[in-house]
């Protein structure tokens, strides 16, 4: 491609961060109209590459950057996001970025409102202007159609299904008439496979329109699919450049973590011809919203891995969510013939039963505290582990030391990248983070294990590592899993049975090795054409 028709060149981009080289000699290059996928592993540099681009605050507070950037050929070094905005560049982040109690409509127009003049204005200033909620809406539909998504401008973002929110963050992104580059940071990880297409097809009509995209994502078929280009990055540097349309996912998952990568194949359990139950749900109502659970019954087998699936919003995230109390449920739950406690998670988690949740900020982690705390604060709240005594009990205090081997103990097994184990949940990266919540249950040596999106935003790499480590926690401590996931496939290859809900409830179960077109039958409510229900 000719230079002049490049948009965005950032050249020989180097940084240190919290005493690591995150970036070093780094050059990405994108053309007007042009949509580049940028993928790594966790840890690669991806996000700290975008946060330079965007001027964010993390990269001038920790001594800022070598290299240069330009932008339609001009030098820039943007000192806040709202530079970066101004000036054409758009951002949708991993984790959402949302008013949680205001409308979409709201969300999509925070700071750029459309108002109604009034004679105060002369006395008072722009400040006294009004909203003009009329027009604030019609933009927000503008938006949305764009996207060619069914989203209410005006429900509260709280209440929405996590698909939903990141919809809202795209529509947000698209309502800019400014805009010339957008950066989507893991747009689909959270979407199903059909908003997924809506996503990336409305995506390719921006590009095509001349919007320049940079895609990060870790579903690799799906940068293939819509990137021109791909850039590699690996420890910090772009080991190639690949045309999307001359390579494959496999090779492309080797360049990134620089081996070779197995397919997964899953160990199955040895139930036997009569499983013994060790979990007996009956009748649960959870109202979680966007994710409601309408009547579940579902019997769990011990030692198994059991998989939840279902599109976003039909209720299959609210099943943990429920049984573990973090949202009000109604029913029966019985956990090795005994009934457990609703509404009540100490109650849950003094039974021996863990959950890793699929929101890891919100409900995962003390973000401001450091990795090893982080593994062993349940363990020190429920089970009353890592602490000692000094006359009967009168005086107690943390082992710090064991703390510290147990936490570099979990770092090394799952290889969660971090300069130590005392370094702030904060500064990882997203996929290191959900390690850490992965570490954090398995301490508690849980009997069983409800664990919800356990590889959202985790790289190829990073996804058979804790695929595996779930594997080898049911194969050789006896820890029956309950695994929720929006990725078909995943479930496919590490469960023993998987149950998919529709309209809140389990609309059939079926082994792994069934038809995918049985699975998506039951996806979209129609299980009278499956016959091959378990």
């Amino acid at each position: 491609m000719d230079e002049k028709q490049y948009l965005l060149k950032m050249e020989n981009i180097s940084k240190e961060f919290f005493g690591n080289q995150v970036l070093k000699d780094v050059t990405l290059r994108i053309g007007k109209g042009e949509i580049v996928g940028l993928v790594g592993e966790n840890g690669a540099g991806k996000s700290t590459l975008m946060n330079i681009l965007f001027g964010l605050p993390v990269i001038h507070e920790t001594g800022g950057f070598q290299g240069r950037i330009l932008l339609d050929g001009v030098e820039v070094n943007f000192a806040s996001p709202f530079e970066a905005i101004e000036a054409g560049i758009g951002m949708v982040h991993q984790e959402f970025i949302l008013i949680p109690g205001f409308t979409a409509t709201e969300n999509i127009l925070l700071n750029r409102e459309s108002t109604n003049y009034n004679i105060f204005v002369e006395v008072f200033g722009e400040r006294l202007r009004t909203l003009n909620r009329e027009e604030m809406h019609k933009r927000a539909v503008a938006a949305i159609e764009k996207l060619e998504v069914q989203l209410d401008p005006d429900m509260l973002v709280s209440e929405m299904p996590v698909g939903h929110r990141q919809f809202t963050e795209i529509a947000r992104e698209m309502d800019r008439k400014s805009t010339k580059l957008l950066v989507l940071d893991e747009p689909t990880a959270v979407l199903t496979e059909s908003e997924a297409e809506t996503m990336l097809t409305a995506a390719r009509r921006l590009a095509n329109k001349g919007l320049s995209i940079i895609f990060i994502s870790h579903r690799l078929s799906e940068v293939l699919k819509i990137a021109d280009r791909l850039v590699v990055l690996r420890d910090g540097q772009v080991v190639r450049e690949l045309e999307s349309s001359k390579t494959t996912p496999r090779e492309v998952a080797s360049l990134m973590v620089g081996r070779e990568i197995k397919d997964s194949s899953s160990v199955r359990a040895n139930i036997g011809e009569e499983p013994e139950i060790v979990l007996d749900i009956k009748d649960l109502w959870v109202d979680m919203p966007g994710e409601q659970v309408n009547g579940v019954n579902l019997q769990v087998h011990k030692g198994e891995i059991l998989g939840i699936g279902g599109l976003a919003g039909q209720g299959k995230l609210g099943i943990a969510n429920g049984v573990m109390g973090l949202f009000p449920a109604e029913g029966e739950v019985y956990y090795k013939g005994e009934r457990l406690p609703l509404n009540n998670p100490v109650g849950v988690l003094s039974r021996g039963i863990a959950f890793v949740s699929e929101d890891r900020r919100g409900v995962g982690l003390l973000l401001d505290e450091p990795i090893d705390l982080n593994i062993v604060f349940t363990a020190i709240q429920i089970q009353g582990r890592f602490i000692k005594n000094l006359l009967g009990g009168l005086i107690k205090w943390r082992d710090d030391k064991e703390i510290s081997r147990v936490a570099r103990e979990y770092v090394e097994s799952l290889q969660i990248k971090c300069v130590s184990e005392k370094q702030q949940a904060k500064e990882l990266s997203g996929g290191n983070q959900q390690k850490v919540c992965l570490a954090k249950a398995f301490v508690l040596e849980p009997d069983l294990l409800f664990v919800s999106e356990p590889t959202r935003g985790i790289d190829v790499g990073a996804k058979s590592v804790v695929l595996e480590t779930l594997r080898t926690q049911n194969r050789e401590h006896g820890t029956t899993i309950i695994m929720t996931s929006s990725e078909l496939e995943e479930l496919r290859s590490i469960c023993d049975r998987i149950a998919i809900v529709s309209e809140g409830r389990i609309i059939g179960i079926l082994p792994p090795t069934a038809d995918p077109a049985d699975f998506g039958l039951l996806m979209l409510g129609e299980q009278e054409e499956v016959k091959e229900s378990v």
